[in-house]
């Protein structure tokens, strides 16, 4: 855009300044020619005057003595750079410049021609002359002549102060352009520095007048998607919502039945067959139930909102070990070694954000790790920047997986167990509402899978 505008401009103002220098050499030389035609005429008054200057012979025989008129005169002495000769009629010099001499005009008209000599372009007139000698011929030359200076100083005179010129307006140009359009660039770094979760509109008033209608259709191009989005994010929100209280009420329904149902154990087929079928009613209506929790923590996780609220101190370690509480008896139904690694660290951040990321992470670990396997909590300071982990030894994620299971609803091939695939796509979100970087690798000893939230810059 701006290499185009000073391309442009460049091309604007330059070209008329290689017109108008054009146009300026040209008067310059149409002056010079008009100096020069009235350098001429000048010349060809003075040749009468110089043949009448011959007053008689002198004592060797066709030397003509002669005195000058004051016209002459004053012509020869007003620049070094003027000459005159007398020749005879078969062009031998008689008196002035021995290299005037040349071959008379064939007829009585007057000749002019410029010739070169010693470094001087000279302008140089011939006529044949009645005289008291008889016919000669009469030669005056003047170096002076404009045209020749005019193309000896055109360099200096017309090119040299037109690039200099020319060169100067390329800097200002660019200079002018850069100046005018800073408000433009500025627009668009902002628009490049924006998070493509940011919809809010651009002042208008810091914009430039000629940009502000462009300002004015990008707000209202962000107001449209914004409201989309907003209508979508409801949407789910409320769907979820409404979805959790008639599943959180089956869901008790059902484990009431399984209870029931499971105290009535007893040897008969069809009772351990509506057993079997509770027991699988009783995961549907849980996975139905998390599924609804999850899509509403993703909602919240994604809304706009949270730009809006402010950021409070988190304490990591108080988050770790409320986790670690929480997750205990689920750990040690499957007879997994749930452990504790957590150090005093703290961040800027919203904290029931912070919860449901640490509770996804933790319930995939329990829920892909193995009977008698180890899940450790990790929190603490990396230089300056604070971190959570949660590491497994359980079956892990193959390394083309691990961009991928950050994905919505995307779970590996063959994984076994309850899920939905939203768990890490909450904490990949959560995360960057955080501007923290997950990473996922390998456990330790190359077994199992590692996530790791770094938030970045100093702890809060």
């Amino acid at each position: 855009m701006t290499s185009g505008l000073r391309r442009r401009l460049l091309v604007m103002l330059i070209v008329p300044l290689l017109l108008l220098a054009l146009v300026n050499a040209w008067f310059d030389y149409r002056s010079a020619d008009n100096v020069a035609a009235q350098q001429d005429q000048a010349l060809q008054a003075l040749v009468p005057l110089l043949a009448d200057s011959v007053i008689g012979e002198g004592a060797k025989k066709g030397d003509p003595v002669l005195l000058l008129a004051p016209a002459v005169e004053e012509f020869l002495k007003g620049a070094p750079e003027r000459a005159f000769a007398i020749l005879d009629i078969e062009g031998k010099v008689l008196r002035g410049e021995g290299w005037l001499e040349g071959l008379p005009p064939a007829n009585p008209d007057i000749e002019f021609h410029s010739e070169e000599n010693l470094g001087v372009t000279w302008r140089i007139v011939r006529q044949r002359q009645q005289t008291v000698l008889g016919e000669i011929v009469v030669v005056l030359a003047d170096g002076s002549d404009p045209r020749q200076q005019w193309a000896r100083s055109v360099l200096f005179k017309v090119l040299l102060p037109n690039l200099i010129l020319i060169a100067a307006a390329a800097f200002a140009v660019r200079w002018a352009v850069e100046r005018a359009l800073r408000p433009l660039l500025e627009l668009r770094e902002a628009v490049e520095r924006r998070s493509p979760r940011d919809l809010t509109a651009i002042d208008e008033g810091a914009s430039p007048e000629e940009v502000r209608p462009l300002v004015i259709s990008l707000n209202r191009l962000f107001g449209l998607v914004n409201a989309q989005a907003e209508s979508q994010r409801r949407f789910i929100a409320d769907a979820a919502h409404q979805l959790r209280t008639p599943l959180a009420g089956l869901q008790a329904q059902v484990e009431a039945w399984a209870q029931a149902a499971n105290a009535a154990r007893g040897g008969q087929g069809t009772i351990s067959l509506r057993i079997d079928q509770v027991t699988k009613l009783r995961g549907a209506t849980r996975r139905t139930s998390q599924l609804a929790n999850q899509l509403l923590a993703l909602s919240r996780a994604d809304a706009r909102s949270m730009q809006a609220e402010p950021m409070q101190r988190v304490d990591l370690k108080g988050l770790c070990e409320t986790m670690l509480e929480a997750y205990l008896d689920a750990a040690t139904a499957k007879r997994i070694d749930l452990g504790l690694d957590a150090q005093p660290a703290q961040v800027m951040g919203h904290e029931w954000l912070l919860r449901e990321l640490l509770s996804n992470l933790v319930d995939n670990a329990v829920k892909y790790t193995g009977e008698g396997g180890t899940i450790t909590i990790r929190c603490g300071m990396r230089g300056a920047a604070a971190y959570l982990e949660v590491e497994d030894d359980g079956p892990g994620v193959a390394p083309p997986e691990r961009q991928r299971v950050l994905e919505r609803f995307y779970r590996v091939k063959g994984t076994q167990g309850e899920g939905n695939g939203l768990g890490l796509a909450i904490a990949d979100e959560i995360a960057r509402a955080h501007h923290a970087q997950i990473a996922l690798q390998p456990g330790l000893g190359e077994r199992g899978l590692r996530v790791t939230l770094l938030f970045a810059g100093p702890a809060g």
